[in-house]
């Protein structure tokens, strides 16, 4: 027999396995022994003094609860099928590359960047040494910007795509069970790498390819239809057709498809800095108690707000806000300045950062029309330039305290930080642009006057944050997610300007792999 509960608890029942049964025990009047227990869903909530934690369960008398942890499947050998051709390992190009082996077709990955192992070669070189490897980095190589983050899992896109079914394959795979139901599932920084290479060992084991270190630089255009691509090398491979899964930070990439007439669009963004506080300022200020205790997790946050400027109405928002965790360079070439944050799957960290950003709209961009639909990128690339500037030259961040920062005033000593290359006092406003930078000082006030706490000059303001989303759009059918124009192309993920995280990627992924072989597949 089997009956659901929805229970609200306290803490250290919540999430202790033996005091929620003998909760469980006590609430269905059934001993200890003779019951079982399966969590449907667990979320937090925080808005009253006394926390409570939410907790469905579904209880098993006289029977063993079912496992969670969906069985591995089984992929069938494609290696003879029709081959699917895919730019970009990252989430939407894994996920792709899977469904398209489900659906009976060959995938060929291409990945510029390195395998996931391999990548930490090179993120050591830019945390200890400076050295930035334009091909492998924190945003190219296998598994994409969200493999080295902190890993969340949530997301509004619930209308585009199975999120349990992206879950169960990530769990099938290695991650842990409680993402499928903790209310705002992550991952972690630690554990991802293994996770996404037991996703390659998939495509590879069922007859698929991943080509590491190889950078497509044209696309084979016959006809306004998409036959192939060639990489650096000089190879040429041909499929069904193409699978645009780039990411964000693809800005090579933008400009081949530009400069061979393929549409693309300039897509509004944000940019600002990352915000640094100890995290348990945070905890405090989201739990309303000094000690969060050894139950509940280090606590996240969400803010944002609305400033109006003499050019307009600007927002100003929380962005990927990492608890426990730390910030990290993420620039992809040399010269350029970029911070990003990521967490480990504890959570342990001392600090807690968030990207604090402001959106950026086509009417900010006049003195970048000459670059039409890469304006947005040019942008970015010039505030970039001039935050490595600003930090000395090196990977060391341009940093300034939060009050100083409002109040226009020079930072005379900075705190400890996560973030590795080390900071370099500087006015933010030497490298943001006006706009940007009085609307972060209108925002931050705005905030003080929400949560007092917040507002503090133990926190600081870190970098440039500038790489949030794609800063263009690859334009595509709404039905068949085809590109508008050239057929048996299909711009898809963050990159195209369709995603905005891990979640969202993979669906897009598996959905433009799908329409790609609905269309094409039987021809």
């Amino acid at each position: 027999m089997m009956k659901e509960l929805s229970l609200k608890l306290p803490p250290h029942i919540a999430y202790d396995e033996v005091e929620l049964k003998k909760f469980i025990s006590s609430e269905t009047g059934y001993e200890e022994n003779r019951i079982d227990y399966l969590i449907r869903k667990r979320s937090i909530d925080a808005r009253r003094k006394q926390i409570v934690i939410n907790v469905t369960v579904d209880v098993f008398i006289d029977e063993k609860a079912p496992s969670l942890i969906p069985e591995q499947r089984e992929y069938q050998d494609v290696s003879n099928r029709p081959v699917v051709l895919i730019v970009g390992a990252g989430p939407a190009g894994l996920f792709a590359a899977l469904r398209a082996v489900e659906l009976g077709f060959k995938p060929i990955v291409f990945e510029r960047g390195k395998d996931v192992r391999e990548r930490r070669r090179d993120l050591a070189a830019i945390n200890k040494h400076d050295i930035v490897n334009p091909e492998s980095n924190y945003c190219f190589g296998e598994g994409g910007a969200g493999t080295y983050s902190d890993g969340k899992l949530y997301t509004r896109s619930k209308k585009r795509g199975d999120i349990m079914r992206i879950l169960e394959i990530l769990v099938a795979h290695g991650a842990r069970e409680n993402i499928l139901y903790e209310a705002h599932p992550h991952i972690g920084t630690n554990k991802l790498p293994p996770l996404v290479a037991e996703l390659r060992n998939s495509i590879l084991k069922a007859g698929g390819e991943i080509h590491f270190n190889t950078r497509v630089t044209d696309f084979i255009i016959d006809n306004e239809r998409m036959r192939g691509v060639v990489t650096a090398s000089g190879k040429s491979y041909e499929g069904i057709g193409v699978v645009l899964a780039t990411g964000h930070s693809a800005r090579d990439i933008f400009s081949i498809l530009n400069n061979k007439g393929v549409d693309i669009e300039f897509k509004p963004f944000a940019l600002g800095v990352r915000i640094e506080h100890e995290q348990t300022l945070i905890d405090s200020m989201q739990y309303n108690a000094k000690d969060r205790g050894e139950y509940l997790p280090p606590a996240a946050y969400s803010i944002k707000t609305q400033v109006d400027l003499k050019t307009g109405r600007y927002g100003v928002f929380s962005f990927c806000m990492c608890p426990g965790g730390f910030i990290v360079p993420s620039a992809t070439a040399p010269g350029e300045q970029v911070v990003n944050g990521m967490s480990p799957s504890r959570r342990d960290g001392r600090y807690a950062n968030s990207g604090m950003v402001v959106t950026v709209s086509d009417h900010d961009l006049d003195a970048y029309k000459e670059f039409g639909a890469l304006k947005g990128m040019m942008f970015q690339a010039e505030v970039e330039k001039k935050a490595f500037e600003s930090g000395g030259n090196t990977q060391k961040a341009p940093a300034q305290r939060m009050i100083d920062f409002v109040n226009k005033k020079t930072t005379a000593s900075l705190k400890d930080t996560s973030y590795q290359p080390g900071l370099v006092s500087a006015d933010l406003r030497d490298y943001l642009p006006e706009f940007v930078a009085e609307s972060l000082r209108k925002g931050f006030l705005n905030f003080k006057r929400k949560m007092p706490s917040y507002f503090t000059n133990n926190a600081q303001l870190i970098g440039v944050e500038s790489r949030t989303s794609s800063p263009v759009r690859i334009p595509r059918d709404k039905e068949s997610l085809e590109h508008v124009r050239i057929r048996a192309f299909y711009p898809c993920g963050e990159g195209a300007g369709y995603a905005g995280g891990i979640m969202s990627a993979a669906m897009d992924g598996e959905r433009c792999v799908e329409k790609l072989i609905e269309s094409y597949g039987s021809k």
